[in-house]
Parts: C-alpha cells; structure tokens; sequence
C-alpha cells in the first residue's frame, strides 16, 4: 500500500493549545493513512464550530456548510459517486444539538459513511455555554448556576434507532481511537464514533484527568453483535465505556436502495448523457 499524505503546508490551526481537536486530527490522520486512503477518493463534509475546522487542515476534498447540516451534504455526495470514502465530521453541538434532527433521519437512511463527533460537552466556538452533552452541575457564564437538564446520550439513541455501527473514543486512547476509526470506515454502512475530548479553556470539569477517572474500554466478553447488550453499556452513565458498541450487516445501505443504481451499477457522474431524455425534461419544464 501506497503512503498517504493528507498534511496541508503552511496551515495556521486555529485551535487553542491543549485541545482535544489536536488529537482527533492525528488520529484521523493515522487511521487514513493505515487504510491507505488517496485524498483524492476522500470527502469531508462539516458545518461550524472548531471541530467542524478539521477538514481545513487536511489535504482531501471537503464541504463546509450551515451549522448542523453535514450529514444531508454528506450523504448526497455518497449517493451521487458511491465509490467515495465520505466522513462527516464536527462537534457535539453541530451534530446533536443544530444538527439533531439530520442525525436522526441519517440513521434512518443507513448511508455508507463515517459520522465523527467531536465531543467535549461544550460549546467551544461561541464562548462556553452548554451544549446537549453537557453533564449537570457544568457551570458556564450562560447556566451560572449550573447546567440541571439530562444530557443528550447520543449512543442509546443511535443504538435504539438501529444504527449499523456505534462507538466511543476517548482522545487520550490513541491506539484504540486509531483502530476503531478504521472499523468504521471500512464499516458498510452508517458509522458514529462519538469521541470524547476536553476542551481546555471553557470547560473546567470534564479535564484530561477527568476523562481518564470516567471511562474504561469494554472488555473482551462484550458481544457487539447484541443490540440489547449494546443498549445496556450505552446506557451507563457513571463511567463511560470506551470501544464499539453494536456492529451490524443486517440493515441495507441507503444508496444501494435508490432506483438509479437498479439497472446500472457505475456512478451517476460516469453514465452517458442522454440528450433526448435531458431535452424532454427541459421541455416539460418550460411548459409548466
């Protein structure tokens, strides 16, 4: 396999010293370069906020769009060439608050793409107020005294709506990190990995030290075949297991359902222009 270089010269990171967003881009990266992805088959798709920058900082295609809104985009791109290695990425208020309802829909459809979510329990960008992750008692200069609302569990939801593949990472676990990146790209499917990190200047509770002190990784005796097993771990909230969670082929892929790809299995990009059909749907359209 051909090395990979996905490292774009002269880049100013925009990102505060310590961030966990330094970790995810080295993982990313290593994980891409293990698979020997060429950029030019890669696609990253992103909406706002400091992890929703990763993409910047890579040599790859990329979209970045509205707050919340890199899963539509992403999961176009994939139906339009299928033979694309597509990942959507940004943090946990992107994709679980603004971006809620896509992320919900996108399990639905089962799309063949990797969904990396960057989470640090914070809105990062706009200065430090609670996000859907938040965990009670975070004060922030919006919930002075303290956040009192239940944190989003982004995994038991994925998990009860069938999502094909489901992890969590810690960013201070880089092997594991690498290597459940790679399952999930190489998963055939809908793949979240939810990744834990800390940001260093607007959330003063959930540290480095904090996050070691909260998770474990799942053990060799978790099955993650078993939906109702996966459920049960997703669920513990005390400490946070660390691994993948459910894996599943049983669910078809989005883009292998839709009518085009029925009689023709290349690309819509690679089939030839049928200009009587084209003319005919101008037409139409002229007479409406």
């Amino acid at each position: 396999m051909k090395a990979q270089n996905y490292d774009r010269p002269n880049i100013d990171i925009a990102w505060c010293p310590g961030c966990g967003n330094f970790a995810i881009l080295k993982i990313l990266k290593q994980a891409l370069a293990e698979l020997a992805i060429p950029p030019q088959n890669l696609v990253i798709t992103s909406g706002i906020g400091q992890a929703a920058k990763t993409p910047h900082y890579l040599q790859t295609h990329i979209f970045n769009g509205l707050h919340g809104r890199a899963l539509p985009a992403a999961t176009a791109i994939k139906a339009a060439n299928p033979q694309l290695t597509v990942i959507a990425e940004g943090g946990d208020g992107d994709m679980y608050g603004e971006g809620g309802n896509h992320f919900m829909h996108t399990i639905r459809r089962n799309p063949d793409l990797t969904h990396l979510v960057h989470n640090n329990m914070v809105y990062g960008l706009t200065k430090g107020q609670a996000s859907p992750t938040s965990q009670r008692g975070l004060v922030t200069p919006l919930q002075i005294d303290g956040v009192c609302q239940e944190p989003f569990n982004p995994l038991s939801v994925a998990i009860a709506l069938n999502a094909s593949f489901v992890a969590r990472v810690f960013v201070g676990a880089f092997e594991q990190g690498v290597a459940v990146f790679k399952a999930a790209i190489q998963h055939h499917g809908y793949a979240l990995v939810d990744i834990l990190q800390p940001c260093v200047t607007f959330n003063k509770l959930n540290t480095y030290a904090w996050f070691e002190e909260h998770t474990y990784p799942l053990e060799n005796s978790h099955d993650p075949g078993s939906r109702e097993q996966a459920f049960a771990r997703a669920c513990e909230m005390e400490r946070l297991p660390l691994g993948i969670f459910y894996r599943s082929q049983d669910r078809k892929v989005f883009e292998k359902q839709l009518s085009a790809y029925r009689e023709d299995q290349r690309p819509l990009y690679q089939r030839p222009l049928e200009s009587t059909k084209l003319q005919n749907l101008l037409d139409t359209n002229r007479s409406l």
